[in-house]
């Protein structure tokens, strides 16, 4: 203690802070004497004085990217055709039968065509998704059951037959399909699936069979009206002379027509039932499907892994069921990068309405002065200006993804493969995660109109809310990670190397767990904090603590509990670390697209997005580095005072920021979200 410090207590608060406490509460109620300024007033003043020039039109290009054409091309179609826009209120069946039009149109009247892009091009692919997916969440989740998953699977687990035989009618959607994975009694655990197809040397067929309601398909995208086809998984299931009777080659995908392509009624042995109305969605007729048994030709396996010759002989390039279940799923995760990558999507709607109504929205301000805008105030800043951040680190995140997948479908490099498979589902569990939150932070940030079904919050939440579950939960996604992670950890102690997005371990295991620098954990400087080398230390500081510790009391649990207990012992400690993980590699990427960036004015505001998100992040969990000593008190203050500061230069430039989303009225369709004439076309909307 300095003598000239004084000993005082620390469990209340000080005289000077009480009377600071009661004079700002005091703003709202007591008007102020004449010609005395409001604190806040000065403050805001002061910061806008500071703002910072923004080249819209630049930065946008360097978000959009060389794929805008096509996304306007898109927008440019629906918005010319007003009766394929889905209104505000619809039935399910109505909008169901809407969702189909607005397909058929985009493809055969509008000319997108999509398909060959699943494999040739997939950044043009996940491109056109994202623009379709803004027209309405229903159309773009159907788009992806056609394109992405019936018609991916024929792509990537079929052979040249099946390409020549189904791609013209896929592409031209007159063969509408399904992708029948999941079950009434499985869903993530795929190798758990109980459907049998069982092959039948005399006819040369196989039979599809639900051996039980379990085993029923459910779920199933276009299944309910729509779909003619659909690629059924089941278990292989080989008659052999043994004493065991048959073998079981574990899950494989077979493609099974499931009605008439003439009369479009369910063809022999299989039974359709609709799933009915959902919490969202309901322009996408989810179905549940029943096998009895069902005979296809032995053609119609999609047998890229592996394939049953004439006479019932098992062939395979792969040894094993499971390396073979590995490179079935491998080839699905398009999936997984299609709702990351939409979901970021979803997410500039959403704030895009969001801050264009706070800057709109005019609520209280100092006495016989104009209210100001209710993004001046720090509770709404708070809300989201941390979030817009977010959703610029997102875009460049899953941008990357899609360069990782697009190269992977180039090369098939194994170890590729592994990378984006454990990075397809972090990332698609973190976005997904965030978003569905965020929708509902905006709906609260704009009050009562926010709660207008005309504004979308409510749409774009129940719509996206399924997000979180299928193409894998996200907390079954989280611990794909986190085993991927261990998997990293011992094999570098086993002196095997490390694949592209684990390879920061390298040093952090080196250097990182060392005993934190007592000096640079002092360190408060506005310089200092926002470095980028501090910002992304202390992520990957985070994330070898957690993945060290997390190893070590797996080791001690597994003596116990075994490796089933002793990973669900643990089980938030390895989701904590797999999100810690994902937040490095957003981070990391956020980074390195504003280094890449080549106007200064575009580079010098994505540096203010970045910092935000950088620090926002480590303030939310500073109760972690504090433990461990990483940041001082002093030091935890200072990140806290800078991140308030940072949203209030972000509000500044948050017009400009959504501006460069680039998304038109039309395809934002919120009344709130108009950048002027905003309560004229609201009130038009209810009649006056």
């Amino acid at each position: 203690m300095e003598p000239s410090q004084t000993v005082e207590d620390k469990s209340q608060p000080s005289v000077a802070t009480v009377t600071r406490r009661i004079q700002r509460l005091s703003l709202h109620l007591i008007p102020l004497p004449p010609l005395q300024c409001s604190p806040q007033l000065d403050m805001l003043t002061c910061a806008k004085a500071n703002k910072q020039e923004v080249d819209v039109a630049s930065l946008s290009s360097y978000m959009r990217g060389k794929h805008r054409e096509i996304q306007e091309k898109i927008f440019d179609f629906f918005n010319s055709r007003p009766d394929l826009q889905t209104p505000t209120e619809i039935s399910m069946k109505e909008h169901r039968e809407l969702c189909l039009r607005q397909l058929l149109g985009l493809v055969r009247e509008g000319k997108i065509k999509p398909f060959r892009y699943v494999v040739e091009d997939p950044a043009k692919y996940f491109a056109i998704s994202e623009a379709v997916g803004s027209i309405d969440i229903s159309l773009g989740i159907k788009f992806g059951v056609q394109y992405s998953l019936w018609g991916g699977s024929v792509l990537n687990l079929g052979t040249k037959k099946h390409r020549d035989k189904y791609f013209d009618g896929i592409d031209n959607l007159d063969y509408l399909g399904c992708f029948a994975m999941t079950e009434l009694h499985h869903g993530s655990n795929v190798q758990g699936l109980q459907t049998v197809a069982t092959f039948d040397p005399i006819t040369d067929e196989f039979i599809i069979d639900t051996p039980n309601d379990g085993a029923i398909k459910w779920w199933i995208g276009n299944a309910a009206v729509h779909g003619k086809f659909a690629t059924v998984f089941a278990r292989l299931v080989l008659p052999t002379h043994d004493s065991k009777g048959v073998s079981d080659m574990g899950v494989h995908a077979f493609i099974v027509p499931i009605r008439d392509l003439k009369t479009h009624q369910p063809l022999p042995g299989i039974e359709i039932n609709d799933c009915g109305h959902k919490i969202g969605l309901n322009g996408v007729d989810n179905g549940a499907l029943r096998f009895r048994s069902v005979r296809i030709p032995r053609d119609n396996l999609l047998n890229r892994f592996g394939d049953v010759t004439r006479d019932g002989k098992y062939t395979s390039s792969l040894p094993t069921i499971n390396k073979r279940f590995a490179a079935t799923l491998g080839e699905l995760v398009g999936g997984r990068v299609g709702l990351a990558h939409s979901s970021v999507g979803i997410l500039k709607i959403a704030v895009t309405i969001a801050v264009r109504y706070s800057l709109l929205r005019q609520q209280f301000g100092p006495p016989k002065q104009p209210e100001v805008s209710i993004l001046d105030y720090q509770s709404q800043q708070h809300k989201l200006m941390p979030m817009l951040a977010s959703t610029y680190a997102f875009h460049f995140a899953t941008q990357y993804l899609v360069e990782k997948y697009s190269e992977m479908k180039k090369t098939h490099d194994e170890q590729l493969v592994g990378d984006v498979h454990a990075l397809s589902a972090g990332l698609k569990s973190y976005v997904t995660s965030f978003t569905a939150k965020s929708l509902s932070t905006c709906r609260e940030a704009c009050g009562g109109h926010g709660y207008a079904a005309v504004n979308r919050f409510g749409t774009l939440r129940n719509d996206h809310d399924i997000f979180q579950t299928f193409e894998g939960d996200n907390t079954v996604l989280l611990q794909q990670v986190a085993a991927d992670l261990l998997k990293q950890y011992k094999d570098k102690f086993q002196g095997g190397a490390l694949s592209v997005t684990w390879n920061y371990l390298r040093e952090s295991m080196n250097t990182y767990l060392s005993q934190p620098n007592p000096v640079t954990a002092r360190w408060e400087s506005e310089d200092h904090l926002r470095d980028p080398k501090f910002q992304l230390d202390a992520f990957r500081y985070r994330t070898s603590r957690l993945l060290q510790s997390v190893a070590a009391r797996l080791q001690k649990h597994t003596k116990t509990l075994g490796s089933f207990g002793a990973w669900n012992r643990c089980l938030n400690h390895l989701l904590t670390l797999a999100e810690s993980h994902i937040e490095s590699v957003i981070l990391a990427k956020f980074i390195e697209a504003v280094q890449n960036c080549p106007d200064a004015s575009s580079q010098a505001a994505l540096k203010l997005l970045c910092d935000l998100y950088a620090l926002d992040r480590i303030w939310k969990d500073i109760g972690t580095y504090r433990n461990v000593d990483y940041v001082a008190p002093n030091k935890a203050k200072a990140i806290n005072k800078l991140t308030q500061y940072l949203s209030f230069q972000v509000r500044n430039i948050a017009g400009e920021f959504i501006d460069a989303f680039d998304l038109p009225p039309y395809i934002l369709r919120a009344p709130i979200a108009m950048q002027s004439e905003a309560y004229s076309q609201y009130t038009q909307l209810v009649g006056f």
